[in-house]
């Protein structure tokens, strides 16, 4: 029996029965993740690449219970632009 590089296949939707989040807060980390994060990547040549990656100017998260309204940029902009019209304008002296 050859257990070299034995992987299990699964869907990328699916759990594996030892992952346990027992005690596991959700959205622990999200204000740190909006101000940035490194992430360290070790190379199979024995080296090492870190990037730190910030969220772009303007970008906008989402709450997940927004995101089942609005599931792309197209919906949120239609909705913001519709919202607009019932802004009340300033009026220019």
């Amino acid at each position: 029996m050859n257990n070299n590089n034995s992987h299990v296949e699964t869907p990328d939707n699916d759990m594996l029965p030892e992952y346990d989040f027992t005690g596991g807060v959700r959205g622990k980390h999200h204000q740190e993740y909006r101000q940035g994060h490194t992430v360290t990547i070790h190379q199979a040549d024995g080296t090492t690449v870190v990037q730190h990656l910030t969220i772009p100017e303007g970008a906008i998260m989402l709450d997940p219970d927004v995101r089942e309204f609005f599931p792309n940029a197209e919906a949120v902009n239609h909705a913001l632009r519709t919202l607009i019209h019932l802004i009340p304008q300033k009026k220019v002296s």
